[in-house]
C-alpha cells in the first residue's frame, strides 16, 4: 500500500459515520416538519371545517409560522444562528448552542408552508455536529476535513446520490489555498467526502426513497433548432434570476429595518402568506413536490397562470430568505425554473417542454448560487435524460456570461445586531 493510500484509509470509518449521522439528521427532521404540516394544512382544517387552500387559512398559518419563528429566534439561546442571508450552503462550523434554535426555526418554517429548502439549516447542523464530534475523537484533523465530510454526507443525502457533492467539491476544493499547503490530487482531497456522501446517499434512498424526477414529455432532440431555444431559455432565466439577486439586499434592508426578529419574521409571514394566496398552494413549501405536482397537470395552467406561479415563488424565496426564516434556495428555485420553462414551451410551442424545463431551471440557478456544476446537475437530474447534457452544457454558456461576476444572492457585509436581535451574543460566521 502506497503512503497516500495509507493516509486515505484512516478516514474512511469518519468519513462513513458522518455520511450516515447527516442522513439521519435530514430525515428526522423532514419527518418532523411533514408530521407538522399534515396537522397545519390536512387535520386542522378538517377539524376546524374549513379550507386548507383558502386564502385566509394560507395567510393566516404563514404569518403564525413567521410569529413562531420569530419567538424562536429571539429567545432560544443562540437565536437560531447569525442572519441566515449572510449563509451559503457551506460555511464554517457554528457553535453547538445554537443547533437546537436553527432545528426547530427550519422545521416550523417547512411546515408552515415557507417557500424554503431544507439545504441550508441542516448543512449548518452537520457541519457543527461533525466538527464538535469530530475533534473530540480526531483532535488533529484539521477544520477543512470535518466541514467537507459533512457537507458532502449531507449534499449526498439531499439529492440521493454522491454526485451532486464531489461536483460541489470540486469547485470548493480545486484551490490548494493562497499557501498553496496541500498539493495533493483533487482525488486524494476528495477521497473522504466521496466516502460521506456516498454513505449519506445510500441512507437517504434505503429509508426513503427520495425522487426528482418530473412528469414530462421525453425529449427526442438533439435538433439543430433547438441549441438556440436552449441559449434563449437559459439565459432569459437567468436574467430573471439576476433580478431576484439584484432585489435581494433592498429586502433584506427593509426588513432589518423592523429592528426585532418578532416583528421581522411576523411582517414577512404575513407578506409570505399574501403571496400564497396571490399564487395558491403550489407556490408554498420547498417546491419539490410542488413541481411534480405542476408537470403533472400541466394542461391545467396556460401561460399566464405559469408566469404568475414563477413570479410569486421567486418572491416569496427572496421574501423568505431575507426576513429571517432558515432554509436554502436551491430546491424553490428550482421550482421557479420548471414554472418557467413550462411558459416557454406555452409560448413557443416547437420547444420540447423536457429542454424549456432544464433549460431554465439551469438559469435560474446559475444565477441564485452561482454554482455552475451544481446548476447543471440539478437540471439535468429533475429530467434524466442523457441526450439533454450536450445541449445544457451550450446552454450553460450565455448564461454563465451574463452571470458571473454580477452580486451574489447573499449579504456579505451584515450589519452588527443590536442587543437582543439574533446574533448579538455571538460573532458572525466567518466567510
Amino acid at each position: 500500500m502506497t503512503p497516500q493510500a495509507r493516509a486515505l484509509l484512516p478516514l474512511v470509518l469518519p468519513a462513513l459515520l458522518v455520511g450516515v449521522g447527516s442522513s439521519l439528521v435530514l430525515l428526522l427532521l423532514s419527518a418532523v416538519a411533514e408530521r407538522l404540516q399534515d396537522l397545519l394544512w390536512d387535520t386542522l382544517p378538517d377539524a376546524l371545517d374549513v379550507s386548507g387552500t383558502s386564502a385566509g387559512w394560507i395567510i393566516a398559518v404563514l404569518t403564525v409560522a413567521g410569529l413562531v419563528v420569530g419567538l424562536i429566534v429571539w429567545k432560544v439561546p443562540g437565536h437560531a444562528g447569525p442572519d441566515p442571508a449572510t449563509l451559503g450552503l457551506v460555511d464554517p462550523p457554528l457553535p453547538v448552542r445554537v443547533l437546537p434554535g436553527i432545528a426547530l426555526a427550519v422545521v416550523v418554517g417547512l411546515a408552515g408552508g415557507v417557500s424554503l429548502g431544507p439545504e441550508n439549516p441542516i448543512t449548518a447542523i452537520n457541519i457543527a455536529l461533525a466538527y464538535a464530534l469530530g475533534m473530540k475523537a480526531m483532535p488533529r484533523t484539521p477544520v477543512f476535513d470535518w466541514v467537507a465530510l459533512a457537507a458532502a454526507g449531507t449534499i449526498g443525502a439531499l439529492f440521493g446520490t454522491p454526485v451532486a457533492a464531489a461536483l460541489i467539491l470540486s469547485e470548493t476544493l480545486a484551490d490548494p489555498g493562497p499557501d498553496g499547503a496541500d498539493r495533493r490530487p483533487l482525488w486524494d482531497r476528495l477521497f473522504a467526502p466521496l466516502v460521506a456522501a456516498g454513505a449519506g446517499a445510500l441512507t437517504t434512498v434505503l429509508i426513503a426513497h427520495p425522487t426528482f424526477q418530473i412528469d414530462v414529455e421525453a425529449y427526442t432532440g438533439p435538433h439543430w433548432g433547438d441549441i438556440l431555444s436552449a441559449m434563449v431559455i437559459s439565459t432569459a432565466a437567468a436574467a430573471i434570476g439576476l433580478c431576484a439577486v439584484y432585489a435581494f439586499p433592498y429586502l433584506h434592508r427593509v426588513f432589518r429595518q423592523l429592528g426585532h426578529p418578532v416583528l421581522m419574521l411576523t411582517v414577512g409571514g404575513l407578506v409570505l402568506g399574501a403571496l400564497g394566496a396571490l399564487g395558491g398552494q403550489l407556490t408554498l413549501f420547498k417546491g419539490l413536490e410542488e413541481m411534480k405536482e405542476l408537470t403533472t397537470h400541466a394542461s391545467d395552467h396556460d401561460a399566464g397562470n405559469l408566469l404568475l406561479l414563477a413570479l410569486v415563488k421567486l418572491l416569496a424565496l427572496c421574501v423568505a430568505a431575507t426576513c429571517g426564516f432558515r432554509g436554502g434556495r436551491i430546491f424553490p428555485a428550482v421550482f421557479v425554473g420548471v414554472a418557467l420553462g413550462m411558459l416557454a414551451h406555452a409560448l413557443v410551442d416547437a420547444v420540447p417542454p423536457a429542454l424549456a424545463i432544464t433549460c431554465a431551471i439551469l438559469g435560474i440557478l446559475l444565477a441564485t448560487t452561482r454554482q455552475g456544476w451544481l446548476s447543471l446537475f440539478t437540471a439535468a437530474v429533475v429530467v434524466m435524460d442523457l441526450s439533454l447534457i450536450p445541449v445544457l452544457c451550450v446552454a450553460a454558456l450565455p448564461a454563465w456570461l451574463l452571470v458571473t461576476g454580477r452580486p451574489e444572492m447573499l449579504i456579505k457585509e451584515a450589519e452588527e445586531p443590536r442587543a437582543g436581535e439574533p446574533g448579538a451574543d455571538h460573532p458572525q460566521t466567518a466567510r
